[in-house]
């Protein structure tokens, strides 16, 4: 899967998703991860990219014409026949969710728009978007680390990305609820100890024991969960 990423900052998304997981399968190449920078399609001699809104009202708004023109140097790059997708990391949009990286990893090519100063001018939104997606309700001074987390939460559902299909299925949220509280060693640390059905061997008890756990931290942390998977 590739990922296209239109930011004013592409450095500090590359240091982001270089590291660990995701870097090394940038890596092996089973994705891929490209810096576009808005300002280089500006088209004016200061590189500006951004202007006052129309009506008055407090900061800058990124103007449409570097980010649509930057969007279409994306989508010159992206075979044809290829399934894509764009997206505008907002706190307008849809809250992200376990379903929507789901969908989102069924495309081929995915487009992430990153604003910044005061967001970007509603002509760019129509022009260019399919969806605007929003990681939490509060706001953030751009949409670079936004960017990072879609990234980082499709990818990993991406076959190859992470060993097994096993590591995010089981997993909290993607199981439908929380995941089961987890020890390693030591054994017991300050006084604590790694509760003893887990040392049985009894493989369906610790199955059992591990269903309850999760349904009882959920109760407890998350049970809106508990009413959606009802």
């Amino acid at each position: 899967m590739n990922f296209h990423i239109m930011t004013l900052f592409p450095e500090m998304v590359d240091t982001v998703l270089s590291e660990s997981i995701i870097g090394r399968g940038r890596e092996a190449g089973v994705i891929s991860v490209k810096l576009y920078n808005i300002r280089d399609h500006a088209n004016n001699k200061h590189n500006k990219v951004d202007d006052t809104p129309y009506g008055g009202g407090m900061g800058m708004l990124m103007a449409a014409p570097p980010i649509c023109e930057c969007h279409d140097a994306v989508c010159a790059d992206i075979p044809a026949d290829s399934k894509k997708y764009t997206v505008y990391m907002s706190p307008k949009g849809k809250i992200l969710d376990h379903k929507t990286a789901l969908r989102l990893s069924e495309y081929d090519d995915l487009i992430i728009l990153c604003g910044h100063y005061e967001g970007v001018d509603e002509r760019a939104i129509e022009e260019v978007v399919d969806e605007q997606i929003s990681i939490g309700d509060y706001i953030l001074t751009g949409g670079e680390l936004p960017a990072c987390i879609l990234v980082d939460c499709v990818a990993r559902l991406i076959p190859g990305v992470l060993a097994d299909s096993v590591c995010y299925e089981d997993e909290s949220i993607a199981s439908g609820i929380l995941e089961y509280p987890q020890y390693t060693r030591p054994y017991e640390y300050r006084g604590r100890k790694v509760p003893d059905i887990l040392l049985s061997g009894h493989h369906e008890n610790i199955a059992k024991w591990r269903r309850e756990q999760a349904v009882k931290m959920t109760e407890e942390n998350r049970p809106d969960l508990l009413k959606i998977k009802n």
